[in-house]
């Protein structure tokens, strides 16, 4: 079967609809996790939110993460900031409530770290006080008009900036993925839909189009290894 890498796809993913035991939902998480250690994933977060922090100088952040899952993503953050000593407030959101039960049991040695069990797009943040909004692999799970509005509420959360990082649609990456999955990969779910997911994501001039459409926020648009674009909005 040829793959379509011109248009994005738009197939669901399992773990768009996951009915799974929560178990069997940490076997799957873990796949996702060992890539993002494997491939750098998490540096490139954790470099540009650090970047955006040092535009003002204040005692204390709050940081939104978008679609958490089990919260790695935050966990590593806020290690990263007891290193530097940068005092943070990190707020986890997601839609499944299994991977916010699995985050909450991973973050019991992280008091600075809440989640809540919430539709992004319905939900009012407003009283949290959101300096940046992170989001991880999340953005391409969304159909063009849903990332509009996904980016836009964003940018109107934070005071600083928003840092998305996301993947590369290319050809390159679906057979290099495809390769890497027999060896660090071991559900089938997670190789499905990591595949899936990258027939579900961006090439470069896509997100410019989306950026064009976004009000109050300068953008840096960048390749990363492996196959990623980091796509950082700064707050005007």
């Amino acid at each position: 079967m040829t793959v379509d890498f011109k248009h994005r796809s738009d197939e669901i993913e399992v773990m768009d609809t996951f009915s799974g035991t929560v178990a069997e939902l940490e076997v799957i998480l873990n796949d996702i996790n060992r890539v993002n250690k494997l491939l750098g994933g998490y540096k490139i977060t954790l470099k540009a939110v650090f970047e955006l922090l040092k535009s003002e100088n204040k005692k204390s952040y709050t940081i939104l993460d978008m679609g958490c899952a089990d919260g790695t993503m935050l966990r590593k953050l806020a290690t990263e900031a007891k290193n530097k000593q940068i005092d943070l407030k990190l707020v986890g959101v997601d839609l499944n409530g299994k991977a916010l039960q699995l985050a909450r049991e991973c973050s019991i040695d992280f008091p600075e770290i809440s989640y809540i069990h919430a539709d992004v797009l319905a939900t009012d943040f407003s009283d949290l006080h959101i300096d940046v909004v992170m989001t991880t692999l999340t953005l391409h799970h969304f159909t063009d008009e849903g990332v509009q509005q996904f980016v836009n509420r964003f940018v109107e959360l934070a005071s600083l900036g928003v840092v998305i990082n996301d993947l590369q649609r290319s050809p390159v990456a679906y057979y290099l993925f495809k390769a890497f999955s027999l060896f660090f990969i071991k559900t089938e779910v997670g190789r499905k839909d990591g595949l899936l997911s990258i027939r579900r994501a961006f090439k470069k001039e896509e997100l410019l189009s989306f950026a064009q459409r976004v009000c109050n926020a300068s953008h840096q648009i960048q390749w990363k290894w492996a196959f990623r674009y980091v796509w950082i909005l700064k707050k005007k």
